[in-house]
């Protein structure tokens, strides 16, 4: 029996700091709220504004897989692993924490905002030596389709991490549907709708509302209007 989660976009955890706006699917920093700890592996989803020329101070994180998806403008990126570089709009960064790293990220345009998502998994396993990965997407391979953006495997489609997770971003055109498999027995779905109006198996989803669904095989995904969203197989248990 199918079950699911509706998170509003309205229901997120919000904080302004002027420099970064930031909006948390998940407890995260000083949001707690005790029923949204977790979805599975996913621990944190955040929309996040970075001001100009604004950005994170270098600090650390420890056995989380970090993945960061630019939606509009960059980030300049640099990390103790000696890795210096700027993601853009339409690119995917993976690390891997691991036994620990430090790392700063800033938007480095004077005069342009930067928006965008980062989310934390829990990794499969504990105290993997750390790892960086970026790459430039496809974004024509999006249209009306389930691009692959990441997967457990270092030789498939899109950047790879170490757990049993899929990410697929997609641009539907209005009234296109279509459906996905699961592609391992016992994950579940969090699909985050980034722009427009969709529906998920049923379940109107406007712009940034979220659904999490389990107990599952497949996806059907309608959209009312054209649409982007962010589709993420994610293990329930570990």
């Amino acid at each position: 029996m199918e079950n699911f989660i509706l998170h509003k976009a309205s229901s997120r955890g919000h904080a302004d700091h002027g420099w970064l706006n930031a909006y948390h699917s998940f407890s995260f920093a000083s949001w707690y709220n005790p029923e949204r700890i977790q979805f599975g592996m996913l621990r944190v989803l955040n929309d996040d504004t970075v001001a100009a020329g604004m950005g994170f101070g270098t600090h650390p994180h420890d056995n989380m897989e970090i993945i960061t998806i630019p939606l509009e403008g960059d980030l300049a990126h640099k990390d103790s692993m000696g890795n210096s570089s700027t993601i853009k709009t339409g690119d995917v960064q993976v690390m891997s924490a691991g036994t620990g790293i430090q790392h700063s990220e800033f938007n480095p345009n004077a005069d342009l905002q930067t928006k965008l998502f980062q989310i934390w998994l829990f990794p499969k396993y504990r105290n993997v030596e750390p790892r960086y990965q970026q790459i430039t997407l496809d974004i024509a391979k999006q249209k009306n389709n389930f691009a692959q953006i990441l997967s457990p495997n270092e030789d498939d489609e899109g950047v790879w991490i170490h757990q049993d997770a899929w990410f697929y971003l997609s641009d539907f055109d209005k009234d296109f549907s279509k459906k996905l498999g699961l592609k391992k027995e016992g994950n579940g779905f969090y699909i985050m709708n980034i722009e427009g109006e969709i529906q998920v198996n049923g379940e109107k989803l406007e712009k940034r509302d979220a659904i999490g669904i389990w107990e599952t095989n497949e996806l059907e995904i309608k959209a009312n209007s054209d649409s982007r969203f962010l589709i993420m197989e994610i293990p329930m248990e570990q």
